[in-house]
């Protein structure tokens, strides 16, 4: 008998392999950072090669760290950072371009040509989401129209395109000898090609955004045996899960229930409402989304409300700024103020997500006056996270008719106590830490056991779930809506700025 699930967990800014136990505790991990690579305004690009020698790397030292090395493991499940781009030929696995990443708003014009004809919502009742550059499909056009000899590739049949999970599966499955071009249903409904009903690949979509079908990834469950691992200490081992990262934080949460949400503080946040087997159209900004298939069942969704920059504004904070030297030193500057002097934050960085979906949008500070320090502006910092996770929680409220009574909360962010109490004053509702924070890794640990017997049912996984801290409110109402108040002031202030 295995004693451990793998989950290689592949986000934004770093790398990590997280080794669990039945109980879901954390036995072993290894995380590395990658380079962001930025080569204009609003541009974000990240090196696929440099991805997979990192992915190589932590697995390897994360299973070392573990007893019984990696005959202990029963199966690796893959978790990614979504929407980012990555076409690459099929017969060299050279990428053709760096990977476009999520945050990007280089296919602003695109998209704006796709809205001529029908509006933002032109593909919404077929594929959940509004057009905006956060999505995959306009990335991969992108790159067959700017990257000489790739619209030539493609059509022959040569190039193979994938978000993060499926760069990761083709390379560990072999890569250019049989390795396997996947992905699964929480990825591919992140692309604007997929069909919601459907779960497949849909020809108007694919005819109308200029993507070859050819290019495109076989979609597979989120749980389920794919293949074994070609190389490197995992070899032999199923890889057996895999979910975008905030369904896998979703499912790492056991939010398995209608109704049932969380918010994950990373990069960027994102609240996602279980709405079970029918997929719901949001009338208040969110998107719809697959969250999770586990075998022959039928898939779940989600109502998801996407926020681009909030850890990325600590870390704008750190390496821009230089105000700080690591991350967690905004709490401490924070904390030298009881509030953030009438100073508002919008990071309007990649343009504004959910709820407004606005390309054209661009960062702000609002209310400054010689008053405001360095304090000040790590505290503005903080609540910006906070207020953004609120603008998405009052559409979830009105999309779904019911209140949110309190926040499941986890991701990097979570352990910042000086935020998550700001978190339930501004929301009214306690928010809700787990024992283990980090579960987007732990949810596609938890979608590789299911497939390979390690767990037998989600009940045993809702076992698993324990409280580690509830933060209740303690900020009276006027000074909430006041507060509030001027933040939606400031968003306005953001509005089409870019030309």
């Amino acid at each position: 008998m295995a004693d451990y699930v793998a989950a290689l967990d592949q986000g934004t800014t770093s790398t990590r392999c997280m080794l669990f136990d039945h109980g879901g505790n954390v036995v072993a991990v290894e995380q590395l950072e990658h380079e962001q690579i930025y080569p204009q305004p609003g541009w974000v690009e990240h090196d696929p090669k440099e991805i997979w020698e990192r992915s190589r790397q932590v697995m390897d030292a994360a299973c070392n760290k573990a007893s019984g090395g990696p005959g202990a493991v029963a199966a690796v499940g893959i978790t990614n950072q979504r929407e980012t781009t990555v076409v690459w030929d099929r017969n060299t696995g050279e990428p053709v371009h760096n990977a476009i990443v999520w945050q990007d708003t280089r296919t602003d014009k695109l998209c704006d040509e796709l809205m001529k004809e029908g509006g933002q919502d032109r593909f919404r009742l077929k594929n959940g989401l509004p057009i905006a550059t956060y999505f995959s499909g306009p990335k991969v056009r992108w790159i067959l129209d700017n990257v000489d000899g790739a619209q030539a590739k493609a059509d022959a049949g040569e190039l193979c395109f994938g978000n993060i999970d499926t760069w990761c599966i083709w390379n560990l499955t072999g890569g250019t000898d049989g390795g396997l071009h996947i992905t699964d249903v929480s990825n591919a409904s992140r692309t604007m090609l997929m069909n919601l009903e459907t779960l497949g690949w849909d020809d108007e979509l694919l005819d109308a955004i200029g993507v070859p079908r050819s290019m495109l990834p076989e979609i597979q469950p989120s749980s389920a045996p794919y293949g074994e691992i070609k190389s490197g200490v995992f070899k032999g081992i199923q890889v057996a899960g895999d979910l975008g990262d905030q369904q896998a934080a979703t499912f790492g949460q056991t939010c398995f229930s209608v109704g049932e949400a969380k918010n994950t503080y990373g990069t960027g946040n994102f609240l996602l409402l279980n709405t079970g087997h029918e997929a719901v159209q949001s009338k208040n900004g969110l998107i719809t989304t697959v969250g999770y298939k586990i075998g022959d069942q039928k898939a779940v969704y989600c109502l998801e409300g996407s926020i681009a920059i909030t850890g990325a504004l600590v870390q704008w904070l750190r390496d821009n700024l230089k105000m700080i030297r690591t991350a967690p030193e905004v709490e401490d500057l924070a904390k030298t103020v009881e509030d953030n002097g009438g100073c508002y934050i919008v990071p309007a960085f990649s343009g504004l997500f959910a709820p407004y979906w606005k390309s054209d949008a661009r960062g702000v500070f609002a209310g400054l006056t010689r008053y405001v320090n360095n304090g000040h502006i790590a505290r503005a910092t903080l609540e910006a996270t906070a207020f953004q996770s609120r603008e998405v929680a009052d559409a979830m409220n009105a999309d779904s008719g019911v209140d949110l009574e309190s926040l499941k909360v986890d991701g990097g962010m979570v352990g910042n106590e000086t935020l998550m109490q700001f978190q339930a004053d501004i929301l009214g509702v306690p928010v809700i830490r787990p024992k283990v924070a980090e579960t987007t890794a732990l949810g596609a640990a938890y979608a590789a056991g299911l497939a390979t017997g390690f767990w037998s049912t989600e009940d045993e996984l809702r076992e698993n779930w324990v409280e580690d801290k509830r933060w209740n409110p303690q900020m009276d109402a006027g000074a909430r809506d006041t507060a509030y108040r001027f933040w939606k002031k400031a968003v306005e202030r953001t509005f089409d700025w870019a030309e």
